[in-house]
């Protein structure tokens, strides 16, 4: 893999939880408008610029790109964003701190290194890919890519671990960060260390020369958005070498990363009684009644029923799934053939109305909650996937279903920016 260091734009440590933010596509904007309510040096003014007209614009309005350039320029006028003067590699932690749900009771963190990814790379396959994306969000992302000649917000890449790199970051984090904070609302805790040794930089940089792939884990829009007006500009300059041949990326370690569950809520049981929904089910599953207390699926082909008030453990029988096939194994590939479309009718995840999807950050009292209100019949919880399934997938060339991986945390956005030239 082809990385370079990147001269950083990133707010003064006494601003950075002001200017920092959570990612554009995590949250709509009503609720990038209340978060950024007082606050004239939240991100959201540059990367939910729709925020700042009254909410009957289109967000893609061209006066909405337009005031996302115009805000980028104020943030750098006034000192909120200031650019580093050398190219430097960052290093960037999440802790999940050890009373979120999520840890287990135990603090969790993952080390990425901030990097400048090579277009090329992604254009050649390199950077493998596991979902499909939506063109009209694609070129949402080039639009503001173009408008601002930066990238705002990184990618999530992850990379097979190695125990050079990981001996690397340690001495680097075992100096004095440069930012450290718990954001809310999330309660996350995020590090930051700028990486100003040359001779390390050299070290990391031929580090990654040897790794052969990285696999993006969040963030396909907006790999594809980068890499798309990267290579517009490689055609229409014929530079190879300049700054907009790079975008920016958080590299992480896969052994280190959290992917969490992806869950379905369902309106209807397509005209079927519970008791018969429940039969059909009983074709290709093995059913227990879990009674009314909350049932967490256990392993992989295990999964969660709530249905009438009650949770229903489901254990998909052998020869209803194809464990050689890549994406045939997967429990979202299972559950989709065998119950929403074989029993339920839906037959596209991505267009039909009748279902939704809850991440697993949510917990499965968000499930009981919306079946229980009478907005929606019935709950399917899944377990989650691995990393190694999205790399096996990426590597065969497949794509998984939509609504498959869900990884938590997610990166902060504004804690370093990346300027194309």
């Amino acid at each position: 893999m082809r990385i370079k260091p990147f001269k950083g734009i990133r707010p003064p440590k006494d601003l950075v939880e002001q200017v920092s933010s959570r990612p554009y596509d995590v949250l709509n904007s009503e609720e990038a408008r209340k978060e950024a309510a007082g606050n004239p040096k939240s991100l959201y003014h540059i990367i939910k610029p729709e925020i700042n007209f009254e909410p009957m614009l289109d967000e893609h309005d061209p006066r909405v790109y337009e005031a996302a350039a115009l805000q980028f320029a104020e943030f750098k006028a006034e000192g909120w964003l200031v650019q580093d003067q050398e190219e430097r590699y960052y290093v960037y932690a999440q802790t999940i701190l050890a009373d979120n749900p999520l840890s287990g009771g135990k603090e969790k963190t993952q080390y990425g290194l901030v990097v400048g990814a090579w277009v090329d790379d992604y254009l050649e396959g390199r950077i493998k890919k596991h979902e499909l994306t939506r063109r009209d969000k694609e070129e949402d992302r080039k639009k503001h890519v173009r408008v601002l000649n930066a990238n705002m917000e990184p990618v999530f890449f992850a990379y097979p671990h190695r125990d050079d790199l990981d001996g690397l970051i340690a001495r680097v984090c075992a100096g004095k960060p440069e930012y450290d904070f718990v954001a809310a609302p999330e309660g996350f805790r995020h590090t930051f260390w700028v990486i100003d040794d040359q001779a390390t930089i050299e070290q990391i940089t031929n580090i990654f020369a040897q790794i052969p792939a990285m696999y993006i884990a969040d963030g396909h829009h907006r790999s594809a958005a980068a890499a798309g007006v990267g290579a517009e500009k490689q055609k229409a300059t014929g530079d190879n070498e300049a700054e907009f041949n790079f975008f920016l990326a958080v590299c992480f370690p896969d052994n280190q990363l959290n992917i969490i569950d992806y869950n379905r809520v369902v309106k209807d049981l397509n005209g079927l009684s519970s008791e018969a929904f429940l039969e059909k089910v009983a074709e290709d599953f093995e059913i227990e009644d879990k009674g009314t207390e909350i049932y967490k699926p256990q392993r992989l082909h295990n999964f969660s029923l709530y249905l009438d008030g009650h949770w229903y453990s489901l254990r998909a029988k052998e020869g209803r799934y194809n464990d050689a096939d890549p994406i045939g194994v997967l429990d979202v590939t299972i559950s989709s053939n065998l119950i929403l479309d074989k029993i339920l009718g839906i037959k596209d995840l991505r267009s039909d109305k009748r279902i939704d999807f809850v991440g697993g950050i949510r917990g499965l009292g968000e499930l009981k909650r919306r079946v229980d209100s009478g907005e929606m019949k019935v709950a399917l919880a899944l377990y989650p996937v691995t990393m190694q399934q999205i790399i096996d997938i990426a590597d065969s060339g497949n794509i998984m279903p939509p609504k498959t991986t869900w990884f938590e945390p997610k990166l902060r956005s504004g804690l370093v920016i990346h300027e194309l030239g």
